[in-house]
């Protein structure tokens, strides 16, 4: 029997050859989400896509600022892009489309740094909630589309961390 050697050989590998068999047993253990634990939070992000533009929609209407206006609209954008993109994964894995709910009731908050405060901690939520969408994907494809939503949303974030840290530099500067 001939010895090979991973140095001497390109197409051996330690990690395939069972230098490492805890690898092994990780690449056969399954996801710890399911495909339905995903699409049950695909579909609640799409149906809450109505309330969510008419939030957006009154931040942009009491914005003080050109700037803090255009910050909004940016990821209110942003987010009608998620939404197409989940709407288009829940259709490529289900064959069926999602249907959005005509009538939303819509909060208004207390105030506008309320209302920006309450953007900031939900773009963290939809992070957490997009992570068990993401583990219970099948594919790399629909994986890579939830990493990009995953990464706006923490943009997002630093977007609205950005307007409120405006807010509060203008009331101490009074």
């Amino acid at each position: 029997m001939q010895r090979v050697y991973w140095y001497s050989n390109p197409y051996y590998s330690r990690y395939s050859a069972g230098y490492y068999p805890w690898l092994q047993m990780r690449k056969e253990a399954q996801s710890y989400k399911s495909l339905q634990d995903a699409l049950v939070l695909i579909r609640k992000a799409v149906e809450g896509e109505r309330e969510d533009e008419l939030f957006y929609d009154y931040l942009i209407s009491v914005a003080p600022s050109q700037e803090e206006k255009e910050i909004i609209q940016s990821i209110r954008d942003d987010e009608r892009k998620h939404n197409r993109m989940f709407r288009s994964m829940y259709q490529d894995l289900t064959g069926q489309t999602i249907t959005a709910p005509e009538e939303v009731a819509f909060e208004k908050p207390k105030s506008y740094a309320d209302g920006i405060r309450r953007a900031l901690f939900g773009e963290l939520a939809a992070v957490e909630r997009y992570r068990d969408i993401r583990a219970g994907l099948p594919d790399r494809y629909h994986r890579d589309m939830v990493f990009e939503i995953i990464t706006d949303e923490l943009k997002h974030a630093a977007k609205y961390n950005y307007i409120l840290t405006l807010g509060s530099s203008k009331v101490n500067k009074k």
